[in-house]
């Protein structure tokens, strides 16, 4: 499988995504602690998820599922069931008395031998262990088994890794709840042929967020996701652009503070995008306070810094970009979070489906810290009104139609829920250059 991208509108040939399982079920019960944004219906986001299947579809693009895609390969490679069967012995834990857990341990261990491709695959995401509690009688022993946190975030298939002009780029996730993910989408991105250009080690870390390539150039997120360590690692080793932009996260003007926010502008594509050659999307107050590094690759393939320190805005400006500003309300409805399936076609979250959602949670938010979120809550009330009475709610956009945009809109009201749209669930693997 070839994995090259130069360019985020290049025409999108193979992509990966994972339909949320059981996983998903148990982010629900504590959605915070596992980095969703709020509650939803797990029904209608797998609903929602296989509709955003059936678009991807429609457009031409090759999609693959991540689950089917390992079962396949396993079976084509004793090899790979061997080592994921080896690294299943490793999470699975059995406690309790002595002699019961030490036979439970001794059978688990004989046993995994026989376990299909689809078996190992959920003890890979789901992390279960056991816990043997002993009563009275003949075999009355209660197996109470515990999770070590599953992998419900594995369905935001875009952060687990980056491609790029070189390769896969391997993130390191910064939290430790995602940190497993990317050893089983590089597993299977591997044994599908995808060349790894490089893995993001500690104390770097790096998540496919971040990361926009644009043809001459890429731009790399830093900030609460990404780090300096992570950056100059992709720099060093994970790209070969002639020119880089590191984007240093920015703090919404009308929040307290220089802090960022990170469940405001997570990553880079959840405040801006590029739908076609020479366009780019994104929320205005936070491209004009994004301060950018610029880096040239010399003769060496060496980058270097250059001097000055433009914003994201005048940044995209100055290389010909025509910019299309998104409101903040948009901007917390994921309108950027599009994705580009060709040149001017983008697959984009339908924001009219998930305003109510996105603002009943800022008033939440607004309700326990007023200081912080209240200029915030006001001015995404004032759009809402200007965007109900003009009926302009992305992607319905005035500009797409001047620029020929064409965006097709996807219902994504409750999956979204999870803190992401089109462009975090798909892993695009390879793009051809249209022309």
């Amino acid at each position: 499988m070839d994995s090259t991208i130069r360019a985020e509108w290049h025409t999108l040939q193979d992509v990966i995504i994972h339909r949320p399982g059981i996983e998903m079920f148990f982010g629900l019960m504590e959605p915070y602690s596992f980095l969703y944004e709020r509650a939803f219906s797990m029904d209608e986001a797998v609903y929602e998820h296989t509709e955003l299947e059936r678009a991807l579809d429609r457009a031409g693009v090759t999609v693959h599922r991540l689950k089917r895609l390992a079962v396949k390969l396993a079976r084509e490679d004793p090899l790979l069931v061997h080592e994921a069967r080896r690294y299943a012995e490793q999470i699975v834990r059995f406690e309790g008395p002595r002699e019961e857990a030490r036979r439970a341990r001794q059978e688990f261990a004989n046993n995994v031998s026989t376990f299909d491709a689809e078996t190992i695959f959920n003890i890979l995401v789901l992390r279960p262990s056991v816990r043997l509690d002993e009563k009275a009688g003949v075999r009355v022993i209660f197996p109470r088994v515990t999770l070590d946190v599953p992998l419900a975030n594995l369905y935001f298939m875009r952060d687990q890794q980056a491609v790029s002009d070189l390769g896969v780029i391997v993130s390191r996730m910064s939290k430790p709840q995602r940190r497993m993910e990317p050893l089983i989408t590089s597993t299977v991105l591997q044994m599908a042929g995808a060349k790894i250009a490089h893995r993001v080690t500690a104390p770097g870390t790096f998540e496919g967020g971040d990361f926009i390539p644009a043809e001459d150039f890429a731009m790399l997120g830093t900030g609460d996701r990404t780090n300096s360590s992570g950056v100059n690692q992709i720099l060093e080793h994970g790209v070969g652009f002639e020119e880089m932009a590191v984007v240093h996260q920015p703090a919404h003007p009308l929040i307290p503070g220089d802090e960022p926010d990170p469940m405001i502008d997570m990553h880079l594509d959840t405040y801006l995008n590029i739908p076609g050659k020479g366009v780019a999307v994104g929320c205005l107050p936070l491209l004009k306070r994004a301060k950018v590094e610029v880096y040239r690759r010399a003769a060496d393939g060496r980058y270097n810094q250059m001097s000055g320190n433009p914003v994201l805005y005048d940044f995209l400006v100055g290389r010909g970009f025509k910019i299309v500003p998104i409101t903040t309300l948009e901007q917390l409805c994921y309108a950027s979070n599009f994705l580009c399936v060709k040149d001017h076609h983008i697959l984009a979250v339908e924001v009219e489906r998930v305003v109510e959602r996105v603002m009943k949670n800022l008033e939440e938010e607004t309700a326990a810290d007023p200081h912080r979120y209240k200029a915030l809550l006001q001015q995404v009330k004032k759009e809402f009104a200007e965007l109900k009475e003009s009926n302009l709610f992305f992607p319905r956009k005035k500009e797409f139609n001047e620029l020929g945009i064409e965006a097709t809109p996807i219902p994504l009201q409750e999956i979204t829920g999870g803190y992401g749209g089109a462009h975090c669930m798909t892993c695009a693997v390879n793009r051809r250059p249209t022309g």
